[in-house]
């Protein structure tokens, strides 16, 4: 950086507001943690599904209908969901279809 415009900058004594700084009252809008214990509902869908399969049709049915947009953080979470159901459904249907 130049130099000169350090010194102009220490002679002025400023300071750089902070980013999402608390004291500025400027939180991001990602700042406050996800539902469902801070991993999402999408995880904790995913997660609890192994033992309540259920949950995973339940955030599919979230993910296509664009549930992410709130919070593009859950995407991850409710795609695996997706996934997990599109897997098991191929899975039951393969089976039924060989006996």
């Amino acid at each position: 950086m130049n130099q000169a415009l350090l010194k102009d900058r220490k002679h002025h004594n400023q300071e750089d507001p902070l980013i999402g700084d608390e004291a500025h009252g400027q939180l991001g809008i990602f700042a406050k943690p996800l539902p469902c214990f801070g991993c999402g509902i999408g995880w904790f869908s995913f997660l609890l599904g192994f033992v309540f399969p259920l949950l995973w049709y339940y955030a599919t049915i979230l993910y296509f209908g664009n549930y992410y947009q709130k919070d593009p953080r859950e995407r991850a979470g409710l795609a695996a969901n997706a996934i997990a159901v599109s897997t098991g459904t191929h899975f039951f249907i393969s089976i039924l279809l060989v006996e």
